[in-house]
């Protein structure tokens, strides 16, 4: 596990219900994007439970006040699956916010199609450290600005599953894993994630609220127990993922 240095206070904002959350990280969202100078560069969660997030920046008022000429979006895990195929994370992106929103191609930048999830994890670390201009991550200059995050109800975050291997890279930014499901996936691993300026986890439905619940006691099985980003962590979780929070 990572867990180097001390722990991150994380900052939640409880909702009422998953259209709520994705309101409220909406407009969280654009507030640090207008904030931020220079390039906005903000890593993507996949799953379902950001959708409506997507669909919202996609739409009024979001679509006209992003500054999409100066964002650029990266994805903190991929299915190994083409880019076409349900699973992908890119596809659901696309579908709902990359294809509607005036986002210069040139600054979409997902996981490459190889030969194999190996291969796609290595020319990804490649290419994130071509943006970012060096091999070498420093936490004065962190490579996402803001990187969104999801939580499984089995405790895995982006493709980092409680267990895996992965968990241990301290060196590589990415890595080829197998998740429950038998499918290979690209994971940005602890040294890439942490680089974010802030982390924003979106949190939704009951299935959620045991792992939410153990994440908020520290729970060390937890991958997301470790994170240790550049700046804040930050929760947006509905009232269904926050019922067992009230027993703590």
């Amino acid at each position: 596990m990572s867990g180097a240095g001390a722990a991150v206070a994380r900052q939640m904002l409880r909702l009422s219900n998953p259209e709520d959350v994705a309101e409220q990280a909406a407009q969280w969202l654009l507030a640090v994007a207008l904030g931020t100078e220079g390039p906005f560069v903000l890593c993507l969660s996949g799953g379902e439970t950001p959708r409506p997030l997507y669909q919202r920046l996609a739409a009024p008022p979001y679509r006209a006040a992003f500054p999409w000429e100066r964002t650029h979006v990266f994805w903190g895990d991929e299915r190994f699956v083409p880019h076409d195929d349900p699973r992908s994370n890119f596809r659901m992106a696309r579908d709902t916010l990359l294809s509607r929103a005036p986002l210069p191609s040139q600054n979409i930048h997902p996981v490459p199609s190889a030969a194999s999830a190996r291969a796609a994890a290595i020319a990804y670390q490649r290419e994130l450290a071509l943006f970012y201009g060096s091999e070498i991550l420093t936490r004065a200059r962190p490579l996402f600005d803001v990187t969104l995050l999801g939580l499984g109800a089995d405790g895995h975050m982006g493709s980092l599953f409680p267990g895996d291997e992965a968990l241990c890279q301290r060196e590589g930014w990415t890595a080829a894993v197998v998740g429950p499901d038998g499918l290979e996936r690209v994971a940005l691993t602890y040294p890439a994630l942490d680089n974010s300026r802030r982390i924003a986890f979106l949190v939704t439905g009951a299935q959620k609220s045991a792992a939410l619940a153990r994440l908020m006691r520290g729970d060390r099985a937890l991958p997301a127990t470790y994170l240790r980003p550049a700046g804040e962590i930050r929760l947006f979780v509905d009232a269904a993922a926050a019922q067992e929070l009230e027993t703590l």
